[in-house]
């Protein structure tokens, strides 16, 4: 069984529960574990919130109005990809991963969100869209069911 959807959400706050409550939804109809639902929707959460935040304002040329939000749920993994039309990441220095900043302040308001993202998701990929103007957050996990899953793949 696979499962897939794409949104283009405005850069409004409004639309991050929108797109969270989309996925949680889905998975609880599918008959994913909660646990795995709830670790993937925050992680969800923290990467359009990202989008909202920093999608494209003084990109020139680039609309910045919208960003995109698709999910795979595909036999026995998620996946899900974030992508804006902002400036993207600046390009990591040697031995760091692009978009990590580094230690955040305890008392700092922002910079958690892409940790939370690496630490809920198996497989997480951060980078800028080639060619285009843009970041991309994609992030995987494996999936587990209930044991009532009306959906699951064996």
């Amino acid at each position: 069984m696979s499962i897939w959807w794409s949104l283009h959400l405005r850069r409004e706050a409004a639309s991050v529960p929108l797109a969270r409550r989309l996925l949680i939804g889905t998975m609880e109809t599918a008959g994913v574990d909660p646990e795995i639902s709830f670790d993937l929707s925050v992680a969800l959460s923290e990467a359009c919130a990202n989008a909202v935040e920093h999608g494209g304002d003084d990109v020139p040329g680039h609309p910045s109005e919208a960003y995109r939000v698709t999910a795979y749920l595909d036999g026995e993994r998620c996946r899900i990809e974030v992508a804006d039309t902002g400036q993207g990441f600046p390009v990591a220095a040697p031995g760091r991963a692009v978009g990590a900043a580094g230690p955040v302040p305890a008392d700092a308001e922002h910079g958690r969100g892409l940790c939370l993202i690496r630490e809920l998701a198996d497989h997480v990929h951060i980078g800028t869209r080639p060619g285009r103007a843009g970041a991309v957050v994609s992030f995987d996990k494996v999936l587990k069911w209930r044991a009532d899953a009306p959906l699951v793949v064996v």
